[in-house]
């Protein structure tokens, strides 16, 4: 029997397996008859709320189609007026309707009775709604959904030309690594020229979006959006201070490792000063690495690589592969960015991203794919809720899968030297991507503590919080236009706000995970397993113990974990 024979769309108990949301009213009376249905016992509370899932599952992935459809092309208009009809007619209506069940449900004598370890999480979650809704928020909520998306809109269409042909900015990242050091400045400098072109346009919708998201935050009683969207996020078991100690540890402990790793590359390539558009290069005389070349080769070769690291995580993706759940390559009028999104009741989720057959793709289709192995392992879960697992422990399965999979990277080089760049690349990126982390996370607490500023002030207050933490090798002299200007590559700050510090938590939670699997490899994997099959219905301390981790960012357990890695990688380099 295949791995992936239990992933089957969820039957339908409640709902007609023909409904669809094509007006409000198709809705709307399951909606009035949960809210209207008494509740005299432990069973008729758990059928209500198992039957609350199933529309809340059947509506949450009407919703995620939308959204994929739109970012797969961003030019037809009949799939942008489709997602922008949710979020305008659907979304609005449900969101009263919501917060009157949750107070049901809190309110009804039996929700005592439920077990308290199995619903722990769930109803701390849903208190926690009750406690953050306000009626004045829904117009301002349905506003920020449409208004999030026009960032894909502006940039799916960024494109320039390189040697006379057209690419996305996304294709054209693939000249950096080219061996003509006058081609590599040429696209860097086209590339921030292109988004300079935007520039004033995107400043104005980042302008709209604070604005709004602050409004929101004072209408819940909050003194400003970030301590909203802390309680929003549901983030229970770390505080701000915690994101600060994260701040000054990556200075401590990490910029040392980063300074090392770009001046051994200013060394490789014999330069007196490194620039931006030399830090993907390689010597004269070695090849840009080149994984694959299509789409289909890329899914191909990392279906072959999870089958070898554990046969379940290759069935994943053949069963998404067999359900045309994927869209790989990068094209014009696509959104940038990736993402694995879940379908709720199919089981099966979505892998969209940009491929242009360089080695940073191959770790992205790693990364969304550790995604959709989480969707997987929690599909069986009772609730749709228990499903909604925290973002710190959703990373690490994405994380931990890039730092597992590279024992079976065989299977994108057939040339060793190759292969041993491409694990030297892997380990230099999970060193050099934790001060931008802290530097995007740092940026979002001074934005909305400062939700008044000027857009002068939001480039300048950038620029020395880049600066802060990009290390003394980079030259970035005469760029300071680009470099003030660099936020705005950053999709999770219009999209998603105050998700980032996630990815800095989780990336230690996978060198954890990753120290463990060079111990053990059968051992790591249970554990890893074991620890993304509960979803949400465990505290993130526990979900990471399950792990046999520490939920611990403080400096001494970052300095202990880069250490690791800095081994790792010297022992790389005598291999």
């Amino acid at each position: 029997m295949s791995a992936f024979a239990n992933i089957e769309k969820l039957p339908r108990f409640y709902l007609p397996d023909n409904l669809i949301i094509s007006e409000w009213e198709t809705i709307e009376p399951y909606f009035k008859e949960l809210l209207e249905r008494p509740i005299n016992s432990k069973v008729d509370l758990e059928k209500w709320l198992k039957d609350m899932s199933e529309l809340e599952a059947m509506i949450n992935e009407d919703f995620c189609w939308r959204q994929i459809r739109m970012t797969c092309n961003t030019n037809d208009k009949k799939l942008e007026e489709s997602f922008n009809f949710f979020c305008t007619e659907i979304q609005p209506r449900i969101q009263p309707y919501a917060f009157a069940l949750n107070k049901k449900l809190i309110n009804t004598p039996f929700v005592n009775e439920l077990d308290k370890d199995k619903y722990f999480t769930f109803l701390r979650s849903i208190r926690k709604s009750i406690e953050l809704f306000r009626e004045e928020n829904i117009p301002i909520q349905s506003e920020l959904s449409v208004m999030q998306q026009h960032y894909g809109m502006i940039t799916g269409k960024m494109t320039i030309e390189v040697n006379g042909k057209e690419y996305t900015l996304q294709q054209a990242s693939k000249f950096l690594e080219s061996h003509d050091r006058n081609l590599r400045e040429e696209v860097y400098r086209k590339v921030n020229e292109r988004r300079l072109q935007d520039k004033d346009q995107l400043n104005d919708l980042f302008t709209q979006l604070i604005q709004k998201r602050n409004q929101e935050a004072l209408n819940a009683g909050f003194e400003n959006y970030r301590d909203f969207r802390f309680k929003e996020l549901g983030r229970f078991d770390y505080t701000k201070e915690d994101c600060f100690r994260f701040h000054d540890s990556v200075k401590q402990h990490v910029i040392p490792l980063v300074n090392k790793i770009y001046a051994n590359k200013k060394q490789k390539l014999k330069l007196e000063i490194l620039r931006p558009w030399d830090v993907e290069a390689e010597p004269e005389g070695t090849t840009p690495l080149e994984p694959f070349k299509t789409g289909n080769e890329l899914l191909n070769k990392a279906i072959e690589c999870f089958t070898k690291l554990k046969p379940f995580f290759g069935d994943c993706l053949r069963q998404m592969n067999s359900m045309k759940h994927l869209d790989l390559e990068s094209r014009s009028g696509k959104a940038p960015g990736g993402y694995n999104m879940p379908l709720a009741e199919t089981g099966a989720p979505f892998i969209f991203m940009n491929a242009a057959g360089q080695m940073h793709d191959v770790t992205t289709m790693i990364h969304e794919g550790g995604h959709a192995v989480q969707s997987f392992l929690t599909h069986s879960l009772e609730l749709n809720s228990f499903k909604d697992y925290p973002m710190e422990i959703a990373e690490v399965a994405s994380m931990a899968m890039e730092l597992f999979s590279m024992d079976y990277w065989d299977v994108f080089f057939d040339n060793k030297e190759d292969l041993k760049r491409a694990k030297e690349h892997q380990l230099e990126r999970v060193i050099t991507i934790f001060p931008w982390i802290a530097i995007v996370d740092k940026f979002q607490h001074w934005i909305y503590e400062n939700p008044n500023h000027t857009v002068a002030q939001r480039a300048k207050r950038w620029t020395e919080i880049f600066n802060e933490f990009s290390g003394e090798v980079i030259d970035y002299s005469g760029l300071e236009k680009y470099v003030e200007n660099g936020w705005q590559k950053q999709l999770h700050l219009f999209e998603v706000p105050f998700y980032y510090i996630e990815y800095g938590i989780a990336q230690l939670g996978a060198i954890g995970l990753w120290m463990q699997y060079k111990k053990n490899p059968e051992q790591a994997l249970d554990n890893y397993m074991k620890a993304l099959s509960l979803g949400a219905t465990k505290t993130l301390p526990e979900l990471y113990k399950t792990a046999g981790l520490a939920f611990d960012f403080s400096s001494e357990n970052i300095k202990s974990l880069m250490n690791f890695v800095n081994d790792e990688m010297k022992s790389k380099d005598d291999e």
